[in-house]
């Protein structure tokens, strides 16, 4: 039976029925428990049977020639990137052949492609992409056959099932994007990761900078200009075969952490200011501590979790293991064609990482100084200590691994679940989060990873079905039971035990409903802090300042 009101006879094979039984609201049981929560009812619920396979600111000025970030403590111009040799077949990404009748090659569940209009290669996630020019050819005779019949191309199916191999086309200004999956990923699922691939390309050129290039020449070889960035790109995709919340429920994680330590670090934040910053975040391990934005975008428009989260992926990378760092950084989200430049800095040799947004080309040596006194006072506050061992948990696994298990919530049964909470008010602008425990045993495996990430994202496309979203599921897998429920307060995607039943389910899931509502403020940043720059002085007027006059 799917949610909406239409019912059809349960399949064969499913648990027991659930007329009559609904979750306890808040009238009935202890606190904690949000108000208004929805019954649980017959008609609410799908059954699936176990399944074998189953404000733009224009005045902004262009991206310069792209930099590779500069590691060192002493303000230098970085090395241009058009230094770097170019990418050749035998370090493409992957480390597979790349032809595509190599075996190896054929057997990857999912390969992503970037070329131009032109046809020219620009990035394969496996191979090289010289060996892949006439496969990419092939593409782009697709986009162009389609293109002169005054139509676009937007995914091919095919199979036995029609959508066991899917085909998804991205037209991005010149670039063109292609997925090529035989994953239960859905169509919309795939075009958001290629729009990641697409927002990491433009984060580091501007998309102003990529559309004068090709205007100038259509046939520039792009790889030229991301040199360096193939290695961003396959951690990115990486990352969502892993761990894939961040991508599926459009929010960033925070380090759980007690509220007045969070609460003091935002404080700090919000003192250690200097002219042109407007955006300082804590992180460690990919995940967020804290942020705190300049009163004037907070008033008046809310930093993208899209954004948050390639600046948490671009700071997680090798050239920022150790020292300083002074870069240009692009947030597509918030404007595509202008860029921020970024300080970036590890805290007292620790995996802490300080990331401080500014609009002034010459701040370094201020953003330094803003460093040492975020590092100061974090030694104080003894912060330095607690974020060092909430990061033995982010290192154990993946960078994004988070701290704590699915055993604090005290409910056997419980393997693991994905919750964002949707009951925001509009006015606090808050940052939307989302949290999750570690994977623990039966998913230490690579394999059984990448298995629950394929049932999150099949429980999320039926949820999100253009055609007929749903509101509740209950799939009973071959290894698991799963249930997944969306309301107006939160979305939940929950894996439980293989021998939980309906009711049993019902049980669970409040009593982690529950728990989240009494871990709120450890678990998300309510509040987050904002502050006011203090005013540029006259030497520091320059044309890259005043970044957010206009909003």
């Amino acid at each position: 039976m799917e949610a909406g009101g239409d019912t059809a006879a349960p399949a064969s094979g499913g648990a027991e029925d659930l007329e009559g039984t609904q979750l306890p609201s808040e009238e009935a049981g202890d606190n904690g428990v949000q108000e208004g929560l929805p019954d649980l009812k017959d008609g609410d619920l799908e059954e699936t049977e176990p399944e074998d396979k189953d404000k733009s600111l224009s005045h902004l000025p262009p991206l310069p020639q792209p930099e590779t970030p500069s590691r060192t403590s002493e303000h230098g111009s970085p090395a241009s990137s058009d230094s770097s040799p170019s990418p050749t077949p035998e370090s493409g990404s992957g480390g597979q052949g790349g032809d595509p009748s190599d075996e190896d090659w054929r057997s990857q569940r999912k390969h992503v492609f970037v070329l131009s209009e032109a046809g020219k290669p620009i990035y394969s996630r496996y191979g090289s992409v010289e060996a892949l020019s006439a496969t990419m050819g092939v593409m782009t005779a697709l986009v162009s056959f389609v293109q002169s019949a005054g139509d676009a191309i937007r995914a091919i199916y095919a199979g036995e099932q029609r959508k066991d191999h899917k085909l998804v086309f991205l037209q991005q200004g010149p670039l063109l994007l292609v997925a090529v999956s035989r994953t239960p990923q859905s169509a919309a699922q795939l075009r958001g990761e290629l729009l990641a691939v697409h927002a990491q390309i433009v984060s580091t050129l501007t998309r102003a900078s990529v559309a004068r290039i090709f205007a100038h020449k259509q046939n520039y070889d792009l790889r030229r200009l991301l040199a360096g960035s193939e290695r961003t790109l396959d951690r990115l995709l990486d990352s969502v075969e892993r761990d894939p919340g961040a991508l599926l429920l459009g929010a960033v994680r925070c380090v759980p952490l007690a509220r007045p330590l969070r609460d003091a670090l935002g404080t700090l934040l919000r003192r250690c200011t200097a002219p042109g910053l407007a955006l300082s975040v804590l992180a460690v391990g990919g995940r967020l501590i804290t942020a705190a934005q300049e009163r004037n975008v907070l008033a008046e428009c809310r930093l993208d979790p899209a954004d948050l989260q390639l600046l948490l992926d671009w700071v997680g990378a090798p050239a920022f293991a150790a020292g300083e760092a002074w870069a240009p950084v692009c947030l597509p989200r918030f404007n595509p064609d202008g860029f921020f430049y970024a300080y970036v800095a590890r805290l007292d040799s620790m995996p802490v990482c300080l990331l401080l947004l500014g609009t002034h080309r010459e701040a370094f040596h201020a953003m330094a100084a803003c460093r040492r006194l975020v590092e100061e006072g974090m030694r104080t506050l003894g912060a330095l200590r607690a974020l060092g061992e909430a990061a033995s948990f982010s290192n154990a696994q993946t960078a994004s691994a988070p701290a704590y298990s699915v055993q604090a919530v005290g409910a056997p049964g419980l393997r693991h679940f994905l919750y964002k909470p949707l009951d925001i008010p509009d006015h606090h602008r808050q940052l939307p989060q989302f949290t999750s425990p570690e994977l623990e045993a039966p998913y230490s495996k690579e394999e059984e990873r990448q298995r629950l990430s394929d049932l999150y994202h099949r429980l999320h496309a039926r949820l999100h079905s253009a055609s007929r979203p749903l509101r509740l599921i209950y799939h009973v897998a071959e290894k698991e039971t799963l249930l997944a429920w969306v309301t107006s307060k939160f979305e939940l995607y929950t894996c439980l035990s293989p021998l939980v039943t309906k009711a049993g389910a019902i049980l669970i899931v409040t009593k982690l409903l529950r728990w989240v509502k009494k871990e709120e403020d450890r678990l998300f940043i309510r509040y987050p802090p904002k502050y006011s720059t203090p005013p540029a002085s006259s030497a520091d007027q320059t044309p890259h300042n005043g970044l957010f006059t206009g909003l």
